[in-house]
């Protein structure tokens, strides 16, 4: 396991830089807007230009990498990352900054596609399980060291700016000097979205509302901390706990997934995390701590919303199909975070601050009737005969999804393999 680690550890730098480059740059350009006094409705539609670019690059930037290669094509979509972040600054126009938006997330797509490729290649059956967890542990890690970067430089400088394109041009070096061989990609497979939701209607929703919160929150999340007194340094801090505390309830919740049927628990997490929802919009909560806390609460338990869709759609889907099935999920997910920034955004206008958290109970709430009504009107799979639980994260690219432990299709790659020979010569010896 400390060998391919210590083979890995080119592709965790590049992760860590691009990763923390990219939150860092997401939330500074909303608190740039807000400062800017941009309305909360243009913000959401400028934000949300970079879900619409990851999306289309989760489909279309493998033509490119077969083209050109690993290398190259991981050159050109972080060099184009470092020069939007450049361009920024350089003029507050919304229609540049939504053209800039679009590039960025194509251009990030196809970054994680490379890096997800390669660490793909390096998985076999004995190790991929290790390799997911470590790929998310260090993504969620870099998430929330990439948020407290706001703290360094005023927004309306050039400065943290550059610094953004700093660390995304740097992802560069890293990867660029392995030596490690390219692997190869395939397209991705999906189920159609019609088919996925007559198997699992409930898992397809979940997906779909994850992906509205968490995308909602991260576009606006730093203009509902502006907007309600936070300076920069507080909504930092208010951003990275979200970020930390979606990563520590993955564990109880999975826990919670093994034990008890997976729809019934993501209708009680919907209405929970609706009431901790309601509750920040409606108590006008001025005390840092617990904003803070009931904030890191309701984006923790929301990010679990993903994962059990994909559980609950996994009990229902062949096993042969499970790769394809969570592919489709993911497009899903990336449809609900187009969607979510462009409807808090309006509420924000309408309502105020609060409107992104009122907004967001709304979707809860849906969520919990459409689940709640499946519930009483389809059966059951029973506990014994559900999948694993295993904590997933939608922001990647679906190349992940094929080292998902419960993937009975995968296959390791010829170098994986000859590394696990090696190992196991080194060990007998």
């Amino acid at each position: 396991m400390t060998r391919m680690i210590n083979s890995l550890i080119a592709l965790i730098l590049s992760i860590v830089l691009l990763v923390s480059g990219n939150t860092f740059l997401t939330t500074l350009l909303a608190i740039r807007l807000s400062n800017e006094s941009v309305s909360a409705d243009t913000i959401g539609w400028v934000l949300v230009c970079y879900s619409v670019g990851f999306v289309l690059g989760t489909l279309h930037v493998q033509k490119v990498i077969a083209s050109v290669g690993h290398i190259r094509a991981f050159a050109v979509f972080a060099a184009i990352a470092a020069v939007t972040a450049l361009i920024y600054p350089m003029a507050v126009s919304m229609l540049l900054w939504a053209t800039l938006r679009i590039m960025s997330g194509f251009s990030i797509a196809g970054v994680f596609v490379v890096i997800e490729s390669w660490f793909s290649s390096r998985a076999t059956n004995a190790n991929r399980g290790a390799l997911f967890a470590i790929y998310q542990i260090v993504f969620f890690v870099a998430a929330a060291g990439g948020q407290l970067f706001v703290n360094i430089g005023d927004p309306a400088n050039f400065m943290p700016f550059s610094l953004a394109a700093i660390l995304l041009a740097l992802a560069l070096v890293p990867l660029s000097l392995t030596r490690m061989k390219a692997p190869h990609i395939e397209q991705a497979q999906r189920i159609s979205v019609a088919t996925l939701i007559r198997k699992s209607f409930s898992g397809v929703t979940g997906a779909l509302t994850g992906g509205a919160l968490i995308s909602s929150f991260y576009a606006l999340g730093p203009v509902y901390a502006t907007l309600a007194g936070l300076d920069v340094a507080r909504t930092s801090i208010f951003m990275a706990s979200a970020v930390v505390t979606a990563m520590l309830l993955a564990w109880p919740i999975g826990r919670l997934c093994d034990r008890f049927d997976r729809r019934r628990l993501m209708f009680w997490v919907a209405l929970a995390t609706a009431v901790i929802a309601a509750a920040i919009g409606l108590l006008n909560i001025t005390y840092l701590p617990l904003l803070t806390l009931l904030t890191a609460l309701f984006i923790g338990l929301s990010a679990t919303l993903y994962p059990t869709a994909v559980a609950i759609t996994n009990d229902r889907t062949d096993a042969t199909r499970i790769v394809a099935a969570s592919a489709t999920l993911l497009l899903t997910y990336g449809i609900g975070s187009v969607i979510g920034p462009i409807v808090m955004a309006q509420l924000i206008n309408l309502l105020g601050p609060e409107g992104l958290f009122l907004g967001n109970a709304g979707f809860l709430l849906l969520l919990a009737v459409i689940t709640g009504y499946h519930i009483s009107h389809t059966k059951d799979v029973p506990i014994e005969e559900q999948e694993h639980f295993v904590p997933t994260m939608p922001e990647t690219s679906p190349v992940l999804t094929k080292l998902d432990p419960r993937n009975d299709q995968f296959q390791a790659s010829p170098e994986a393999m000859e590394m696990e020979e090696e190992q196991k010569r080194t060990h007998k010896g």
